[in-house]
């Protein structure tokens, strides 16, 4: 939201009023056909000057409202100071130019309904709130100068499926503390992490939900300003700066978004006008039983235009490269969550919330449409067919999904013991049978470090040197396999503690060699991915072909990730504890190979069992015609390249 001066031919009139209106006709006709995208332009608080008078116009839906007053610090909070005018068009918008009026001031909506219900709500299109616990929306000009011309014009001639896709998972409130156990902020952030995800080698940060959220043990997975970032950590503009500071140190931002549901605090969302208005009416579909919270109302096209400004509004506002919605699966399911007798069938009897999967098909859409050049990302936790496949073809549209079967079954081979893992081969290797089968992104996230599933060092099985070998073997083996990565902040360098909101990471951590000895491998493995043999066909299966994926007797799993130029990788990796001497493998070519990393190197806190530079010889192994003999290090895992026919 910046100033605006109101010119007579862009506005509407409203009858026997004679004040200005930010709406037109064809605003209220895409409104009620729930396809205006960029409604927070019109809708909530905006600073405009109205024949040569300056002061704020405010908007707000509430269709069944019989009374709608602007309160706030200017009139004393009275409830009969500023009445609002309700729109002669059945759109059930109600307006207001306050002059005088400016940036700054707090308010909010007293409201009235019709059956006799009253309450005092947030703007849902505020841009700026108050800090929590308080709860008023503030009027504020939004304007900022971006710098990032550069990063926009790079990502506007980028094509994503073939560039390295490397993200660093963060919760702002707690990456790093300051004394006191004081938030950062968004500018002190801003001085800090793009220059370490810079030296870490991510190509992106995701944000968890930086969108005002009233409880901050909720992660921001609840949220109630679905336009503003929250005010925790400075306005909107120190916001702007953050991400104008990440994309000059070359960091794509990701933000989590979340249309899947929202909490009943009395200011928010729910029952805004005495009505099931944003929520689902009925409580098999408008309330969510695992998180207390409601689900939005997809079928009804206010809703759907609130949701997509919203979506909008980060990729316009604040440059965001990426939006990663959050719980999908709960939006695609109507029995999701629910035992039998819980849940409300489809129109044809089934299990799909229809209205869900249009929206999100409409929600994809517009973004691609308005910001062809950004990402939607889905974390959808079943076999839902089509997530990523575009809309024209019948899928959901989004750019790639979260495997969240690759987690399970990695996390779960992981934690057993190396002796017991040959029984579970399968957990390594099934997967490529359906890596292909959407675009998708390997998660390590917060998720799984917290609520007693123990940090990621901590998931490993055996004494510290197993422990930091096998983690350091969990990051290799995910880098060397298809599809976009994720981490969580701290497990570059392997914390101890679960992940606390409440506290810092522990950074000091970093001041012991084995810890440090992991974050120097994660920075390796991002600087490795960005080869082309590992990103350019990162989502075909003509960049991949197994070696061995049934040596289940030793643990050792082999093979081949290839560029488009025929350039190529070998991966070997051995997931017991246990040195293998002469092990021999198949290779596409004759001629010398250079191991290039390591995981058991010494600058990694290994015990620094390598292989250097080899030869080929003419046995054949594997249906190839030559192949190498290879000292396997313990839980460890080689990449080789290869270099010629001869020295």
């Amino acid at each position: 939201m910046c100033a605006k001066t109101i010119k007579k031919a862009k506005t509407e009139q409203l009858p026997d009023t004679g004040y200005f209106s930010l709406l037109t006709d064809f605003d209220i006709d895409l409104f009620k056909a729930g396809r205006h995208f960029r409604l927070y332009e019109k809708l909530g608080s905006h600073i405009v000057t109205v024949n040569g008078v300056q002061g704020t116009f405010f908007a707000l839906w509430a269709p069944n409202a019989r009374y709608v007053s602007v309160i706030g610090n200017f009139n004393g909070w009275q409830r009969g100071e500023h009445a609002m005018n309700v729109r002669w068009d059945s759109s059930g918008i109600w307006e207001l130019f306050i002059p005088g009026l400016g940036h700054g001031e707090y308010y909010k909506y007293y409201i009235e309904s019709n059956s006799g219900y009253a309450v005092e709500k947030g703007d849902p299109y505020a841009v700026h709130w108050e800090t929590p616990p308080h709860t008023a929306s503030i009027v504020w000009d939004d304007t900022f100068k971006w710098t990032d011309k550069k990063w926009l014009t790079a990502r506007k001639e980028g094509n994503w499926p073939d560039k390295p896709i490397s993200i660093y998972e963060v919760h702002i409130g707690s990456w790093r503390k300051k004394d006191g156990n004081q938030f950062l902020t968004y500018r002190d952030m801003a001085n800090e992490l793009p220059a370490y995800c810079k030296y870490m080698g991510f190509t992106h940060v995701e944000l968890m939900p930086v969108a005002e959220h009233p409880f901050f043990g909720s992660w921001g997975y609840q949220a109630t300003g679905y336009f503003a970032p929250s005010s925790r950590y400075g306005t909107p503009q120190d916001f702007a700066h953050l991400v104008n500071e990440l994309h000059k140190a070359g960091v794509g931002v990701i933000v989590d978004w979340v249309p899947s549901h929202f909490p009943d605090d009395e200011h928010g969302l729910s029952y805004f006008d005495g009505t099931n208005l944003y929520e689902h009416s009925d409580p098999n579909k408008g309330y969510h039983p695992d998180w207390h919270s409601y689900i939005f109302n997809y079928g009804r096209n206010e809703v759907r235009t609130f949701l997509i400004s919203s979506a909008l509004y980060w990729l316009d506002k604040y440059h965001i490269d990426g939006l990663r919605v959050d719980a999908v699966a709960s939006m695609l399911y109507l029995d999701y969550s629910r035992k039998a007798g819980e849940w409300t069938p489809n129109e044809y009897g089934g299990r799909e919330n229809l209205d869900a999967v249009s929206f999100l098909r409409d929600f994809n859409s517009a973004v691609h449409t308005h910001h062809p050049d950004t990402l939607t990302i889905a974390e959808e936790s079943t076999a839902w067919t089509g997530v990523t496949r575009p809309v024209a073809a019948g899928g959901l549209g989004f750019d790639m999904k979260w495997m969240m079967g690759w987690m399970h079954d990695t996390l779960q081979y992981f934690s057993l013991d190396p002796i017991y893992r040959s029984h579970h081969h399968n957990n390594l290797t099934f997967n490529i049978y359906y890596a292909y089968s959407e675009k998708f992104v390997l998660p390590l996230s917060h998720d799984e470090v917290v609520h007693g599933k123990q940090s990621m060092i901590n998931k490993m099985p055996g004494d510290e040197w197993q422990q930091f070998a096998n983690l350091r073997l969990l990051y290799g083996y995910m880098y060397g396999h298809p599809g976009a990565k994720l981490l969580f902040m701290g497990s570059e360098f392997a914390q101890r503690h679960e992940w606390r909101h409440d506290h810092s990471l522990d950074w000091d951590e970093n001041n012991n060699p084995i810890h440090t000895g992991v974050q120097h491998l994660l920075k390796d493995l991002n600087a490795l991915y960005r080869q082309a043999p590992l990103h350019e066909n990162n989502f075909s299966p003509e960049g991949f072909e197994w070696i061995d994926f049934n040596d289940n007797g030793n643990s050792v799993i082999s093979w081949i990730r290839k560029a488009k130029n025929g350039d190529f990788l070998l991966f070997i990796c051995n997931f017991t504890p246990i040195v293998r001497q002469n092990y021999r493998i198949g290779v596409p070519r004759s001629g010398y190979y250079s191991e290039i990393l390591n995981t058991d190197d010494a600058k990694y806190a290994g015990s620094n069992l390598l292989n250097g530079r080899l030869e080929t010889a003419p046995i054949a192994r594997h249906y190839r015609s030559h192949s190498l003999s290879l000292t396997l290090p313990p839980l460890g895992m080689s990449v080789f390249k290869w270099e010629a026919d001869n020295f």
